[in-house]
């Protein structure tokens, strides 16, 4: 098996979200009383109006083959989106469309790296943006975004970590794992960093632009560092605000030298996105868009009683994120406590392995985001399972000596 690997993808890891999922399913079916906190897919149907849409697509006959990074149709819906919501003039011919937000991010990565380039990652990090940097031949520079300082990349922290070969920053704001969320003034002050290295070019992924709570208002680095324009690459998508995980659609809004470059790797690739969800994606954002406010008001529900039941959970720490539908609890304290069967509790992986056998309750280590000693949690699930969940975590940590 060793000769059958390439020496790209033997640098990479298997995902641990997606792994924390398989396994929660395969211990439900088994008959376990497992609750899965791992899956990032919000509980929430797509919309009527979205289905309903796709539906027509099919009976309309469009179910042929498409243009390589989209139609024309979606093409225009996502411009007059950028437009409309985040001040952002971009031409058809500057928008990409691929299978969900992971294919735009790698698309732009194989385009672009050469070996030994570098793309520097703010942890924590999804666990998927270091290993796809390995996959596209460059190398991932991890810089850590401590709790102290709300889990965000600091300005003085990107200065020390750009090098000659810097070809990449990636920004996730809202943040998965932390929901952390960066203001206006904040992007500021990292574009006036990048301003002195014109080499660099940032990915901003606004996967979870909708879900942001307490009056936050969210912007996008192109927005608030218009001098950037040129050098960044504006990621979005339908999966999660639109409660579209499956139909597999992500976006971007870029400089057209680049999008001509991710056009090229789609086109010997994975080709079209389906023209259906292509349709209905015209519709999640040229259509009734009130649903997006109702749903993030449900979340920021669900956060604050999952952080409100964790924080009395003895031994975590959980700060209170700005968006998205995660939380990210410290664990420190619980570090060197001892299990009921005496076992000690070394990191965070252990933790999570040990909740998963006593209490049936799946979550994500830390140290798959490049952050110890936390764990993370999606509470993009009923309220119900949430204090199950929660009140079982408590009780582990209470067994905990």
């Amino acid at each position: 098996m060793s000769q059958l690997q390439s020496q790209a993808l033997a640098r990479v890891k298997p995902s641990a979200t997606l792994a924390v999922t398989a396994l929660a399913r395969k211990l439900k079916a088994e008959g376990r009383g497992v609750i899965g906190l791992g899956a990032g897919e919000p509980d929430f149907d797509t919309p009527e109006n979205i289905k309903d849409a796709a539906i027509r697509a099919i009976r309309d006959g469009q179910t042929k083959y498409t243009d390589a990074d989209g139609t024309p149709a979606v093409k225009a819906a996502i411009a007059a989106k950028f437009a409309r919501e985040n001040g952002l003039t971009y031409g058809t011919d500057q928008i990409h469309v691929a299978t969900g937000g992971k294919a735009v991010i790698y698309n732009a990565l194989l385009a672009t790296l050469s070996p030994g380039d570098e793309v520097i990652v703010p942890a924590p990090y999804w666990v998927s943006y270091p290993d796809m940097v390995y996959l596209a031949g460059g190398e991932p520079v991890v810089v850590v975004g401590h709790e102290v300082d709300g889990f965000k990349l600091r300005p003085e922290a990107l200065e020390a970590a750009i090098t000659p070969r810097t070809k990449w920053l990636i920004l996730n704001s809202p943040s998965n794992p932390t929901g952390a969320a960066y203001t206006a003034d904040e992007l500021k002050a990292l574009a006036e960093v990048l301003m002195r290295h014109p080499q660099v070019w940032v990915l901003s992924d606004d996967m979870y632009e909708h879900l942001v709570f307490d009056g936050f208002a969210f912007t996008t680095l192109a927005q608030v560092a218009p001098e950037l324009y040129d050098r960044v690459l504006t990621v979005n998508g339908v999966s999660k605000a639109c409660a579209m995980t499956g139909w597999r659609i992500g976006y971007a809004g870029g400089p057209k030298p680049l999008i001509d470059l991710m056009r090229k790797v789609a086109g010997q690739t994975t080709s079209n996105p389906s023209s259906i969800s292509q349709a209905a994606t015209v519709e999640a954002l040229n259509g009734p868009q009130d649903f997006l406010a109702e749903r993030a008001l449900v979340f920021q529900r669900r956060r604050d009683l999952v952080v409100g039941m964790l924080n009395e959970a003895p031994g975590i720490r959980c700060a209170t994120p700005e968006g998205a539908f995660y939380v990210y609890p410290s664990i420190e304290a619980l570090i060197g406590k001892r299990l009921p069967d005496g076992h000690i509790i070394d990191s965070d992986e252990t933790f999570t392995s040990a909740l998963l056998g006593a209490e049936g309750v799946a979550v994500v280590q830390g140290a798959a985001f490049g952050l110890s000693p936390y764990f993370r949690i999606s509470y993009a699930t009923s309220d119900d399972l949430l204090v199950d969940a929660c009140t079982r975590i408590q009780r582990f940590c209470a067994s905990l000596t």
